[in-house]
């Protein structure tokens, strides 16, 4: 007898999707609806129109949720704050009695054309802390209550931008963070039947659009960081329900054997990235320790193979 497959719905689950009133987060909870999911939309409250404005546009993404025949309910407020946070899982385990999936969306730019030759210890923390200290609180929280539910799926937003391709400091280097936190949480919740993935998304949203970002691009290209393949890739890329699908699909019950990946999409393309692998390259005979004239005619050569 052939055993039925895992439902790709989300029927009845409950998510919490972390930076949703705009942008990828937005269609991911569009998405979520569109499967039957229940969903909680969240948005920091400190762009411009404040708190007020934010709610507003909460409300009317939970409207249109609503309109799918789904479930929805919104907080306003940051997760780069612990307690926020905690907040903001408790508003979702309390409307739905539990939790089934986490999203984390929630995600800031660094100032146009930063380097660090001029990144200020500031920028860098308030960055850093959405995109980083902002996934770590709200998996953090969530945790408890997925493991109560007797599992469950996070799904962490990370970027192409750690790889160092495309400048800047803060941003790439919390996405490279989130990357190991994502291996990091696969491994450790393994046994509690809770999964963790990480999406690079493509997608024009007001982070990759705009005049400033067509300047950076064209930047970067002439620097030589990106090639005129890349740079028109990243002028032209899809609009953001193009990976939607992909958050969707990792949470649901057909992706249980799904964890510790870290994937691409963008568009109709999905790709995964290959973890770092310590690859040799040279070991001396005996136990003495190289030589800095050593490492110096071996070491280069040695690389310099690696390249060709």
């Amino acid at each position: 007898m052939t055993e039925a497959k895992a439902s790709t719905r989300l029927d009845g689950k409950r998510i919490v999707v972390t930076g949703s009133s705009q942008g990828i987060g937005r269609a991911v909870a569009l998405r979520i609806g569109r499967e039957g999911g229940r969903v909680l939309v969240t948005g920091s409250g400190l762009g411009a129109g404040g708190r007020a404005a934010a709610a507003r546009t909460l409300n009317a993404l939970v409207e249109e949720i609503e309109s799918l025949g789904a479930d929805a309910a919104s907080f306003v407020g940051t997760v780069a704050d612990d307690a926020v946070a905690k907040e903001m899982i408790e508003s979702a385990v309390g409307q739905w009695d539990g939790l089934d999936g986490l999203v984390n969306c929630a995600g800031i730019p660094e100032p146009v054309g930063s380097s660090i030759l001029d990144m200020n210890a500031r920028d860098w923390e308030r960055v850093r802390s959405v995109h980083l200290e902002g996934t770590f609180h709200s998996s953090r929280h969530a945790l408890p209550h997925l493991i109560a539910s007797g599992g469950g799926s996070i799904v962490n937003t990370s970027s192409h931008a750690f790889l160092g391709i495309y400048g800047g400091t803060a941003y790439g280097a919390a996405k490279g963070a989130i990357n190991s936190l994502t291996w990091e949480l696969a491994a450790d919740l393994r046994e509690k039947n809770i999964r963790c993935n990480a999406i690079c998304p493509g997608a024009r949203t007001r982070l990759s659009s705009g005049a400033e970002y067509d300047e950076q691009i064209a930047r970067l290209t002439s620097r030589g960081l990106l090639t005129p393949t890349m740079a028109k890739s990243s002028r032209q890329v899809a609009p953001p329900e193009g990976c939607a699908s992909l958050y969707a699909f990792l949470l649901s019950d057909a992706s249980a054997q799904i964890s510790g990946e870290i994937f691409s999409a963008t568009g109709g393309y999905v790709g995964v990235m290959t973890r770092p692998v310590d690859r040799f390259l040279m070991m001396k005979q005996d136990a003495a320790p190289w030589t800095l004239d050593e490492l110096s005619s071996e070491l280069l050569d040695k690389l310099n193979e690696r390249k060709r």
